[in-house]
C-alpha cells in the first residue's frame, strides 16, 4: 500500500493506493486540515495512517516469480534511462539473475531475506559462468541494484510488502588500485606504436587521460584549431551494442582543454589523411565527423582498440595495463609535477573529489611529504628557503623602535 497527500476544497486528504483482486484501488481520508501552514502534520498523519495499514492489513505476496519481476522492471525502467545504462541491466540480468532465479523457480511469495542472503552467499563462491570461482564484490552490488530496484517496483505495486533485498549484506569492496606507466615506459610506448593506426589514439588518451569511449567519440567539432580547444561533448561505447551518444558520462566529464602543440599536430595529420582517403576512395569512402577511424572512414570499435592495444603490448615486451591505465597514467603524471588533486578532478572529468581520491590519494604522498618538511620548519622556526631562522628574519624586517 501505498500513500500521497492530495489537497481538496483548501484541505489535504489522505490518498491510499493499493492493489485488490487484482485491481488497483483508492481511498480517500479526510485529515482537516487547511491547506495552508500544515504540510508537516498532513505527512506526519500520512506516515501514521500507513503504518496502521501495514500492521493491520500487511499486503500479500504474489505468486509472480523473480524473473518476470525483474523483466517487468526492465520493461518499466527503459523508459526512463539512457540506452547505455539499460543495456547495462539487462546484460546484468541475461548472464546472471534471470537464468539463476528461472533455474530456481523464486516467486516474491518466497523472496525472503534469508533466500537471497544464500543466492548472494552462493554467487560470491560460485558465480562466474565459467566455473571459475565467484563473482567479486563489484559485480554483486550490479546484481544487488538490479535485483532491489525490481522488488522496490513490486512493493510499489503492491507485490511486496517490503523488499528484502535492503537488508541484504554483501562482501567488502576490494580497495582499487590503479596501474600506469612510468615516462620513460610511456616513451618506450610511443616508440613501439609508431606506424599503428593506434599510435595517435593511444597519445591522446595519454596527453588527456581520456577514456575509451570519449577518445572514440572525438569529433571534429570536438576540435578549435582557432582558439586552441579541445572540449569532450560526445561519446562512443559498447554494452550490448555499439551506442554513440552526444553527451558525456556526466556533467563533470563535458570538458575542454588547451590544445597541446602535440596535439594540435596529430589532429592536424588525421584531418589531411582523411581529407586525401574522401579524394582516393570517392564513393567508397564512409563519410563520418570522427576523428579516430579506419581509411575507408568507418570508426574504430570500442572493443578492437582495447584487443589490439594489449596485442602491442604483448609484442613491445611492456607490462601489461588496460587502454583505461593510459588514464592512470595521465593523472599520475600530473600529481608527480605538483598538481593538486583537486586538478586532477577537474581534468579526469570525476563528478566528485572522493573519486580522485579514491583512486588516486596514494599517489599524491610527494605533495603531502613537502607540505610536511615545510609544516615541521615553520614549527621549528626554520625557514625553508634559505634556511634561516624565521625569527631572525622577522626582526630584521621589523622596523626600528621609537
Amino acid at each position: 500500500m501505498t500513500g500521497i497527500l492530495q489537497v481538496k476544497n483548501g484541505k489535504y486528504y489522505i490518498v491510499l493506493s493499493y492493489y485488490e483482486n487484482g485491481k488497483r484501488q483508492r481511498r480517500w481520508i479526510a485529515t482537516g486540515l487547511p491547506e495552508k501552514n500544515n504540510k508537516r502534520k498532513a505527512n506526519q498523519m500520512l506516515q501514521e495512517v500507513l503504518a496502521k495499514e501495514a500492521q493491520q492489513d500487511p499486503p500479500p505476496r504474489s505468486d509472480m516469480t523473480v524473473a518476470d519481476c525483474v523483466r517487468h522492471w526492465l520493461a518499466q525502467v527503459g523508459r526512463r534511462i539512457d540506452e547505455t545504462t539499460l543495456q547495462s541491466y539487462q546484460l546484468t540480468a541475461e548472464t546472471h539473475i534471470l537464468p539463476d532465479f528461472e533455474e530456481n523457480g523464486m516467486t516474491l511469495r518466497n523472496c525472503t531475506v534469508k533466500a537471497l542472503q544464500a543466492y548472494f552467499d552462493e554467487k560470491h563462491l560460485h558465480g562466474r559462468r565459467d566455473g571459475k570461482g565467484g563473482l567479486s564484490p563489484a559485480t554483486l552490488r550490479h546484481l544487488r541494484n538490479v535485483i532491489s530496484q525490481s522488488l522496490d517496483l513490486a512493493v510499489k505495486e503492491g507485490l511486496l510488502p517490503s523488499n528484502p533485498c535492503r537488508l541484504v549484506e554483501l562482501p567488502r569492496k576490494e580497495k582499487y588500485e590503479a596501474s600506469f606507466y612510468s615516462v620513460e615506459q610511456l616513451q618506450r610506448l610511443f616508440k613501439a606504436l609508431e606506424g599503428d593506426p593506434l599510435q595517435p589514439l593511444v597519445k591522446i588518451a595519454a596527453l588527456y587521460g581520456l577514456r575509451r569511449s570519449e577518445l572514440l567519440g572525438l569529433k571534429w567539432d570536438s576540435i578549435d584549431f582557432d582558439n586552441q580547444r579541445l572540449t569532450i561533448r560526445h561519446t562512443v561505447c559498447r554494452i550490448k551494442t555499439v551506442t554513440e551518444k552526444d553527451k558525456t558520462k556526466n556533467k563533470s566529464s563535458h570538458r575542454s582543454f588547451p590544445l597541446l602543440p602535440e596535439a594540435r599536430e596529430i589532429f592536424l595529420e588525421a584531418k589531411a589523411q582523411e581529407a586525401e582517403n574522401r579524394r582516393l576512395l570517392g564513393k567508397g569512402y564512409q563519410s563520418n565527423d570522427y576523428v579516430f577511424k579506419w581509411p575507408d572512414g568507418h570508426p574504430f570499435l570500442p572493443d578492437y582498440v582495447s584487443a589490439r592495444f594489449s596485442d602491442l603490448l604483448r609484442k613491445s615486451g611492456l607490462p601489461r595495463i588496460r587502454l583505461h591505465d593510459l588514464r592512470h597514467t595521465c593523472a599520475s603524471l600530473l600529481l608527480n609535477q605538483g598538481f593538486t588533486l583537486k586538478d586532477v578532478q577537474d581534468w579526469m572529468g570525476h563528478s566528485d573529489i572522493g573519486t580522485t581520491a579514491n583512486i588516486y590519494g596514494h599517489l599524491d604522498a610527494a605533495r603531502k611529504q613537502s607540505m610536511a618538511d615545510r609544516l615541521s620548519s615553520c614549527l621549528s622556526g626554520q625557514n625553508p628557503e634559505d634556511g634561516r631562522k624565521t625569527v631572525e628574519t622577522a626582526e630584521k624586517s621589523a622596523p626600528a623602535a621609537g
